[in-house]
């Protein structure tokens, strides 16, 4: 049985990275491969949070879930990001908060979580996922055009995401059955 990464220990790790400074390049070497599903999942939950109102948000965040996802289907074991996205950072003290904040949420998510159907998290189910997630990102510029509707293909590659983060297959299984509620969507609100 594959070894379980909590959102708790992750956070653990990332604040571990690091100077003064927390960017985001340190957080992705901290993360190493479990880098992918986090880089993933904080586009998505932007989208889904209130920020995902402002118009061309989600839009933007889709192409940051792309940039991260086509690696791992091509094949990336670690996540490459531009130069300039990897120097963007806050101070420690500031990240130290945030984390303290979500420590609670992330420790109620760690006891619900589980290394569940280890093949959806492993190397082919990475990738397989990390493709639904480009597919997904790519109905959310559509979708923006409709109010909230670009929330329900972020909260399916939430879904993946975190079951990557915390390798438990069952939340990647559920993001799946989002996939054809999405087509439905798209097909009757946008096409």
């Amino acid at each position: 049985m594959r070894e379980k990464h909590g959102l708790t220990d992750t956070l653990r790790r990332v604040l571990e990275a690091g100077g003064e400074r927390v960017c985001v390049g340190d957080i992705v070497e901290a993360l190493r491969s479990r880098g992918f599903g986090p880089l993933i999942l904080a586009p998505a939950l932007l989208v889904l949070l209130p920020t995902g109102a402002v118009p061309g948000v989600p839009t933007v965040m889709a192409g940051l879930i792309v940039l991260v996802a086509i690696q791992r289907v091509l094949g990336r074991r670690h996540p490459w990001l531009p130069r300039r996205l990897r120097a963007f950072g806050l101070e420690r003290a500031r990240f130290q908060r945030g984390v303290e904040w979500l420590r609670p949420y992330t420790e109620r998510i760690d006891r619900y979580t589980d290394a569940r159907l280890a093949w959806l998290t492993g190397d082919i189910g990475t990738r397989l996922s990390a493709a639904f997630c480009v597919v997904l990102a790519s109905t959310i510029p559509p979708l923006d055009l409709v109010p909230f509707a670009a929330a329900l293909p972020a909260l399916a590659i939430a879904l993946f995401a975190l079951g990557l983060a915390v390798s438990d297959g069952l939340l990647v299984a559920i993001g799946y059955l989002g996939v054809p509620v999405v087509a439905w969507l798209l097909v009757t609100q946008v096409l």
